[in-house]
This record gives structure tokens, C-alpha cells and sequence, in this order.
């Protein structure tokens, strides 16, 4: 009888792992499944509070700053480009003090060098034009590019994904 009862005891407590388990599972699934949905532009997803005010009077005057850099005009995010042909990137951006434009490849800053080339226009007295050429482009320009803009006030910033396709002729 007391070996029945320690079975018993040992089936539920064997049932009920099992239950939360699974259940954790099934919140995996769908919290990853909430993840994958379309590109939206939702303040949840880029990180910004629901009121889009911040803690803090100091964090909101920063990131909200009218003089703060800002990313007018940027290149497609997606971009697909033939091997051994020329790619370029477009940056424009504005603030006061103008900002200052950094290019990044796969994390890492990137300068010129025999192939790319960084070519920067100062227009007006708040704006400043930012363009890299890479030519000719090969398998290992592949990969995610970004802009930078900075000035004491703020960072903006564009992303830029890259991938080659071979042309048959």
C-alpha cells in the first residue's frame, strides 16, 4: 500500500514536470513566432518607451534634441550587387554642430583604401553628404554596412544589407 501511494505520488509529481515543460515550450515558440513578424516601424521595436518620453529629463533631452544629428537621406536597406561592378552608399545627415559621418562594416569602422573610397560634401552649415564607393565589389563586400551620424547632441544611424549576384552574360 505505501509503495502504491509513493507511485502515485511519483506519477503526478512526473505529469507536472512534464506540464511545465511543455508549457514553457509553447511560450518559446510563440514569443520567438511575436519576434519574426514583418518590419515594423513600432516604437517597441526600435527601443523607445511607449510615450516616447524617457526616465529621465536628461536621457529625453538628449535623444529628442533639435540640434541633435540627424539621417535625412540613406540608401536602400536591402541591396544586391553584381560581382566585379561598382557599389555605393549614400548618407546625408544634419545637426547643429553639423554631424559627423563613420562607416562601418559588419561592426567594424571602415576607411579608404585601394577599392573603397569615402567621400564626404559639407553643405551649408548644418549638413553633411557622405558617400562610399566600393569598385570593383567582390564576394567578401558582402555584408551589413552602416552609417553613423554624431554631433554632441545625438547618434543616428542606417543599416545597410548587402549580398552579390553573379551576371551571366
Amino acid at each position: 500500500m505505501h509503495r502504491n501511494r509513493l507511485t502515485n505520488n511519483m506519477s503526478v509529481y512526473i505529469c507536472l514536470v512534464i506540464i511545465i515543460l511543455v508549457s514553457i515550450a509553447v511560450d518559446d515558440v510563440e514569443a520567438r513566432r511575436g519576434r519574426a513578424r514583418g518590419r515594423t516601424k513600432s516604437r517597441m521595436q526600435i527601443g523607445l518607451p511607449i510615450t516616447g518620453k524617457y526616465r529621465d529629463p536628461e536621457s529625453d533631452q538628449y535623444y529628442n534634441n533639435n540640434n541633435g544629428a540627424k539621417i535625412t537621406l540613406a540608401s536602400h536597406f536591402d541591396y544586391e550587387y553584381v560581382l566585379g561592378h561598382k557599389i555605393a552608399f549614400l548618407c546625408v545627415a544634419r545637426g547643429t554642430p553639423r554631424p559627423t559621418i563613420t562607416w562601418f562594416k559588419d561592426g567594424v569602422e571602415i576607411f579608404s583604401h585601394l577599392y573603397l573610397h569615402v567621400h564626404e560634401w559639407y553643405i551649408g552649415k548644418d549638413k553633411v553628404k557622405s558617400k562610399i564607393e566600393i569598385d570593383p565589389a567582390t564576394q567578401m563586400d558582402a555584408g551589413v554596412y552602416e552609417c553613423t551620424a554624431d554631433n554632441m547632441y545625438s547618434i543616428d544611424r542606417r543599416s545597410f544589407k548587402t549580398d552579390f549576384s553573379i551576371a551571366f552574360d
